[in-house]
């Protein structure tokens, strides 16, 4: 009778610690998409899913080297790049700046991160993420 009792508890124990690590893989997973966080937020101001949003972008790098090859990367595609030295950051001494008016989809952002991360890394730096303003651009005709 006992050892029915130590198994009957050791399988609660088993289903119950289940369901905890699939609740943090679920939270983990809605934290880690930034992209769509953002998109639902600009939209949840009264954005416009369909009008071209000024969209900037943030890079951390090591060199000017490195801004100069991820420069180059980025205006081949129609960004506008600016860069600056940050000598407070020994490791990362220099930030890059793009931004460009594009229309905002999770999927196209989730590639636009995807790719950048990998631009950044390949240079030695780091992606930091975009923002976007609440008013999308407005182009007149």
């Amino acid at each position: 009778m006992s050892w029915i009792i130590v198994i009957l508890v050791a399988a609660a124990v088993a289903v119950l610690a289940r369901i905890v690590v699939n609740v943090r893989k679920v939270r983990e997973a809605e934290t880690k998409d930034w992209d769509a966080k953002m998109i639902a937020h600009l939209r949840a101001q009264g954005g416009d899913p369909f009008q071209p949003y000024h969209v900037d972008f943030f890079f951390a790098l090591p060199s000017e080297a490195a801004c100069a090859q991820v420069q180059s990367a980025l205006e081949a595609d129609g960004f506008k790049v600016d860069t600056k030295s940050v000598p407070e950051n020994a490791d990362q001494g220099f930030s890059l700046h793009a931004s460009k008016a594009l229309r905002l989809s999770v999927p196209d952002m989730r590639d636009l991160t995807r790719r950048f991360s990998e631009l950044a890394s390949s240079a030695g730096g780091r992606y930091d993420g975009w923002a976007a303003a609440g008013n999308p651009q407005r182009f007149s005709v």
